[in-house]
């Protein structure tokens, strides 16, 4: 089985933090990503990411959207 490799821009879910970013970028061993709707990146482990589905993707795009119009940090 070939190990999940993702692009750069692809939104993914990191499962050692359990949750939803876009990759930003890569640095040595790990993947720089950032939270759908904005925010301060955060490093992650090739290993724990898996690609997450358009809807996924756009339902966690809309809620930090939700939370920013409530006065609420993402």
């Amino acid at each position: 089985m070939t190990a999940y490799r993702p692009r750069l821009h692809e939104i993914v879910e990191d499962g050692g933090s359990r949750r939803i970013g876009k990759v930003m970028g890569f640095e040595g061993p790990y993947v720089q990503l950032r939270p759908v709707g904005g925010g301060v990146e955060w490093d992650a482990r090739p290993e724990n990411l898996t690609p997450v589905s358009t809807g996924d993707g756009l339902g966690a795009a809309v809620a930090a959207a939700g939370a920013r119009s409530g006065g609420e940090v993402p």
